[in-house]
């Protein structure tokens, strides 16, 4: 009604009704240009997997690690540590922007050494971190705003499929070297010196500490001697992504080996740390950011810049992760159940390893598969080619990604003798 008290008329537009304008305003999208993106490979193996019906199927693409029954696996550890701090009745308010202290410091001394002089005098600093994605990601957007030298980062060729993303999306460009031989399933130790020798002063080169993803190959202590001496003469700029300690070999100073001994050649690394594999804290998002600083001034003045791009980042971290892994740390008892249980799994996955090399040749397989226990860690790359594994999947309904990756963590004592069955029958 209008204020007279006659009836309001709603004047259109033409001969279209209001509603009809709604519509017609609505029809035109501020994403409309926004395309498809590609699913992820390894979540979409996962979903082709949850699909399928048969009862023998396999998915041996996820890089999270299962019991002997194929299933999730918390740690008693970990369990151990969750009642202790439920005990504690601690309260749940924002942690500081870097993190927990007491993790920032456990998490520094696990990957250097309890005994660094390093970390002693202060000349280094480490901040919490949203597992090991964070932490690259916090390191890619440091180098990005802050590194002097040139903006590329040498990855190995192959590497772990969210480096290239994390790195070219805070900005910097990505460059390769040679690492992986196809023709040995082994190390192109060769072709990585001949590489690295060339690269431009001063640019950043990522190595996998152990049990480098996707390949399992790893470089020996004397090729690592060789690797820093080489990078040394180059003056580049060392950034190790540590995502397995203890998960490879079992031993938590032999997995750190190669970080320790670039320290103590005197390269000023940073260093990438996550605790989802060998604490088993997937869904905990917990893991470390360290950089090696020339002094104690310089790690401040660093650590109030970390501080700044953290901030708008997401803030501050998680904490109920962080107390986890400190309190496994520095609890005498706990710490060592958990270096049983990591060196149990480990065990485990090189247990597997050797059990499915035994059953190709079982299975009668004349190729060579010595590689599969060459290599470490929780992924095989096994040298089968693409369209051998996409008849492992239409035939066998075993599941991986294309390039022959297979997590070892999905193989088990039940099924281990159907994998050797399925490879044999595609490798003939």
């Amino acid at each position: 009604m209008s204020p007279s008290g006659g009836r309001l008329e709603v004047p259109l537009l033409g001969n279209i009704s209001p509603s009809l304008r709604v519509l017609s305003s609505r029809s035109s999208s501020w994403w409309g240009g926004v395309q498809m993106g590609p699913p992820d490979p390894i979540l979409g193996v996962t979903e082709a997997f949850k699909r399928d019906t048969n009862p023998k199927k396999m998915n041996v693409g996820v890089g999270a690690y299962r019991d002997d029954q194929g299933k999730p696996f918390v740690l008693t550890s970990v369990r151990k540590a969750e009642a202790m701090i439920a005990a504690k009745q601690l309260d749940k308010e924002y942690l500081p922007i870097g993190g927990l202290g007491e993790f920032n410091k456990a998490c520094a001394q696990l990957a250097f050494g309890e005994n660094n002089e390093d970390l002693k005098s202060g000349r280094s600093v480490t901040v919490q971190s949203i597992s090991g994605t964070g932490s690259l990601r916090i390191g890619a957007s440091f180098l990005a705003r802050f590194h002097g030298g040139p903006h590329d980062v040498y990855l190995p060729k192959p590497s772990w499929g969210n480096h290239t993303p994390i790195f070219r999306d805070a900005g910097m460009q990505l460059k390769a070297y040679r690492y992986y031989d196809p023709s040995t399933c082994g190390l192109d130790f060769k072709g990585a010196i001949e590489d690295i020798s060339k690269m431009p002063e001063q640019s950043v080169i990522l190595l996998h500490a152990c049990a480098h993803n996707p390949t399992g190959v790893d470089p020996r202590p004397e090729q690592w001697k060789e690797i820093s001496d080489v990078v040394k003469k180059r003056n580049l700029l060392v950034f190790f992504d540590m995502a397995y300690q203890g998960f490879a070999s079992g031993d938590i100073d032999r997995d750190a080996w190669a970080v320790r001994y670039f320290i103590e050649k005197g390269h000023n690394i940073l260093l990438s740390q996550s605790f989802a594999k060998n604490m088993g804290l997937y869904g905990e998002r917990v893991g470390g950011f360290t950089v090696l600083c020339s002094d104690a001034d310089e790690a401040k003045r660093v650590e109030s810049q970390l501080k700044i791009l953290i901030r708008p980042m997401y803030s501050n971290p998680p904490i109920n992760g962080a107390r986890i892994v400190t309190t496994i740390l520095n609890t005498p008892d706990l710490r060592t159940l958990w270096l049983e249980e990591v060196h149990d799994m480990a065990t485990r996955i090189i247990r597997m390893r050797e059990h499915l090399v035994a059953g190709l040749k079982k299975e009668g397989s004349s190729h060579s598969w010595q590689h599969i226990v060459d290599q470490i860690g929780m992924f095989c790359f096994t040298g089968l080619k693409s369209e051998q594994v996409e008849r492992l999947t239409k035939e066998f309904s075993v599941y991986m990604t294309k390039d022959g990756r297979i997590s070892m963590a999905g193989v088990t004592s039940g099924n281990v003798g159907y994998l050797a069955q399925a490879i044999h029958a595609v490798t003939k």
